[in-house]
């Protein structure tokens, strides 16, 4: 048996919520939607634990500072 981490079970819930808050309804790029929601904190965190710096984030989030910045704006998080 597979053993849940606490950030699985919590992503678990919250869809389990949205499924019930849906009702009747279809959802819709729902993976779009999960993958938003995840990565603008994701971000924050990276920024915040590395002091505003860049390098330092995108090398926490195993990304390209370009990147880093791409992901920044077109979640309005430039600092």
């Amino acid at each position: 048996m597979s053993h849940i981490n606490p950030l699985e079970q919590s992503v678990r819930a919250q869809l389990e919520r949205y499924f019930t808050d849906l009702g009747d309804s279809e959802p819709r790029d729902m993976l779009a939607m999960v993958l938003t929601c995840v990565e603008r904190p994701v971000l924050q965190v990276a920024l915040e634990k590395s002091n505003g710096n860049q390098s330092k984030a995108a090398t926490m989030l195993g990304i390209t500072r370009s990147t880093l910045r791409k992901k920044l704006l077109a979640h309005d998080l430039q600092p």
